[in-house]
């Protein structure tokens, strides 16, 4: 299913890179042929929580407290660059506890094919946001990294799957399909110090399933060298000049990564270029 309908939370303040960032969703959401939704959303540490139209809005938005201004700034950022790109846009707004704004982020992300979220380096509250999208929406997330975010490309020539042969790389996978047939370049990679036949077998059979969609993969492996596997990954795909990373979430339970150890804590931490994510729902082992 192609990607038509994507989401764009716009939160935090309205500095020169979240700028930047949210011009360059928007011009990917243009290369995608997509619609984009946005949600911009401010603290309310006294009202339940609430989602409005653009029609319905009240008094709210006229206040002058700075994060009102902070939140109309990111509107007119994507509003102007929307009209620029000649992408189709809508906008809502919303006023709610600071502890819920993650969740109603992603109850929303459900009823699109896939959120653009722009994210800061080692950032705690990015972190939060992105692990409420991947356990609670039910959709890929694709991050882009504020920090890189004039560098980035808005078209997927070239794609990067990390591949650990598991359930949750699997649903990445399929999750990015469309991106993938779109590319010009997609090399399937595994992190591993020996190339073993079971690692060869499985990335072999990735390679197979997708030319059977189209898709003219390549495969082959990335040594370790006593290195964690993120940095691995960042650092391959930046040799390499990938243009982004398609991934599944988590290695282990969330008890056992510490919510956000491993290689998930790694690439979110500080993206090297866009990274697409998503979880597999099925169940962790104890």
């Amino acid at each position: 299913m192609p990607i038509k309908d994507v989401f764009l939370p716009l939160v935090g303040q309205p500095r020169g890179p979240a700028l930047v960032a949210i011009e360059k969703c928007v011009a990917l959401a243009a290369a995608l042929g997509a619609r984009i939704t946005a949600l911009a959303l401010e603290q309310d540490v006294s009202e339940r929580p609430k989602v409005m139209l653009p029609h319905d809005r009240d008094s709210t938005e006229t206040s002058s407290s700075r994060e009102a201004s902070d939140m109309q700034q990111l509107l007119n950022a994507l509003t102007d660059a929307a009209s620029r790109a000649n992408v189709r846009a809508r906008s809502r707004t919303g006023k709610v506890p600071a502890d819920q704004i993650a969740a109603i982020l992603a109850e929303h992300a459900r009823f699109s094919d896939l959120t653009l979220f722009p994210v800061k380096p080692h950032d705690s509250r990015t972190e939060s946001i992105v692990e409420t999208f991947l356990f609670q929406s039910g959709r890929p997330i694709l991050l882009c990294p504020e920090h890189l975010a004039a560098e980035l490309r808005p078209e997927f020539e070239n794609v990067m799957i990390a591949w650990d042969h598991s359930a949750r790389a699997a649903r990445a996978v399929a999750d990015a399909l469309p991106v993938l047939q779109a590319a010009a370049s997609v090399r399937v990679v595994t992190v591993a110090d020996d190339k073993t036949e079971a690692i060869v077998q499985s990335g072999t059979a990735l390679v197979d399933h997708l030319r059977e969609h189209g898709v003219h993969a390549s495969f082959e492996t990335a040594k370790g060298s006593g290195s964690s596997i993120g940095k691995v990954l960042g650092s391959w795909a930046n040799s390499h000049g990938m243009d982004v990373i398609v991934m599944g979430a988590y290695h282990h339970s969330r008890l056992n990564e510490i919510v956000w150890g491993g290689v998930t804590k790694t690439v979110i931490g500080q993206p090297p270029c866009w990274v697409m994510i998503s979880h597999w729902a099925g169940h962790f082992p104890a």
